[in-house]
C-alpha cells in the first residue's frame, strides 16, 4: 500500500540539516528528493499487532524496500515493494500467508526549498500508483489499482527542529497494505504531521500522527495513529530507523515496532 497510509503518528526522522534520509521510520513524508542521479535505498520491517476488527488476522509482519533515484535536480522517481506475513487464528482456512503485496510507483517534485529569512516552508508534491501485484484471496493485495496524490509543507522552526505537514487524497483504490489500512475503496483523504528535534550530529528523534479518513462515513474504517521514533547514523549516509507505533482508529494496528534502515549511494 501507499506508505502515507496508516494513521496519524509515525517516525520520518531526520532535520534538513541531515541528508535525505529523512522520511523513515514516519509516514509523514519529508520534503527532501534524492540528490541528482544519486539513489536512496530504504528497508523496513513493520511488526503489527491487529485489532478485533481485522480477526481471523492477529498480526502482521511488512517488510518494505523502496529505491528512490534523482532523475534531474529536485525530481525523483521511485518504487517500493512490500512483502507480507499475516498471522491469522487457528480457525482461518487461510493459514499464515505469505507473499507480495501491491508495488508502488512514484514521482516526487520539490516546487520550493526553504530559503534563510523567509517564513515560507519548502514545498513538495508526490504522485503515487499502484498496481495489484498481490494476491487477493490471501488478502496480499487489495485487487485495486490505487491512485495518491500527496502535498508536503517542512519548516525548520530552529537548527534542531522541523515540523512537515503531509495532506493528501487517494482517488481511487484504497490504502491497504495487507490487512492493516482503509480496505474500503473509494475517495479517502489522508493527513500527517511530524515534529522532529536532532540531540546530536548523529541522532534525531520524533513523534508523529497520521491518519486517514473517508468520505462514506458508513465504510466506517478510518485510520488514525501515532508514532515515536527516529534514526541513528551509523556512518555517513547510512541510518538506523526505529519507531513505535500506537493506533485507535479500526484502520490501524492496536500497536506496531519498526526497525530498518536508510542508505545513500
Amino acid at each position: 500500500m501507499l506508505r502515507p497510509t496508516l494513521a496519524f503518528l509515525t517516525f520520518t526522522a531526520a532535520l534538513s540539516t541531515a541528508s535525505a534520509y529523512a522520511q523513515q521510520p514516519f509516514f509523514t513524508d519529508d520534503a527532501d528528493v534524492a540528490v541528482s542521479h544519486r539513489w536512496h535505498l530504504e528497508m523496513n520491517n513493520e511488526y503489527d499487532f491487529l485489532r478485533n476488527a481485522s480477526y481471523p488476522a492477529l498480526r502482521q509482519d511488512t517488510q518494505t524496500v523502496k529505491f528512490s533515484y534523482g532523475l534531474f535536480a529536485n525530481c525523483e522517481v521511485g518504487m517500493d515493494f512490500p512483502l507480507i506475513a499475516i498471522f491469522n487464528s487457528q480457525a482461518s482456512a487461510l493459514g499464515t500467508p505469505f507473499g507480495l503485496g501491491d508495488t508502488d510507483y512514484s514521482i516526487k517534485y520539490n516546487f520550493r526549498k526553504e530559503k534563510k529569512g523567509s517564513s515560507w516552508p519548502a514545498i513538495t508534491a508526490s504522485l503515487n500508483i499502484e498496481p495489484p501485484t498481490g494476491n487477493v484471496k490471501l488478502k496480499l493485495g487489495s485487487g485495486l489499482i490505487d491512485y495518491y496524490l500527496n502535498s508536503v509543507f517542512q519548516k525548520t522552526l530552529s537548527p534542531k527542529n522541523v515540523l512537515r505537514i503531509n495532506a493528501g487524497a487517494t482517488f481511487a483504490g484504497n490504502t491497504s497494505t495487507g490487512v492493516v489500512g482503509i480496505t474500503t475503496r473509494g475517495t479517502i483523504f489522508t493527513g500527517g504531521t511530524s515534529l522532529t528535534r536532532q540531540f546530536t550530529k548523529k541522532f534525531d528523534l520524533g513523534v508523529e500522527f497520521y491518519g486517514g479518513h473517508t468520505i462514506n462515513a458508513s465504510l466506517g474504517r478510518d485510520e488514525l495513529q501515532e508514532q515515536l521514533g527516529g534514526n541513528y547514523e551509523i556512518s555517513k549516509g547510512l541510518t538506523i530507523d526505529f519507531g513505535v507505533v500506537a493506533g485507535q482508529a479500526v484502520g490501524s494496528p492496536r500497536y506496531g515496532l519498526q526497525l530498518g534502515f536508510s542508505k545513500d549511494f
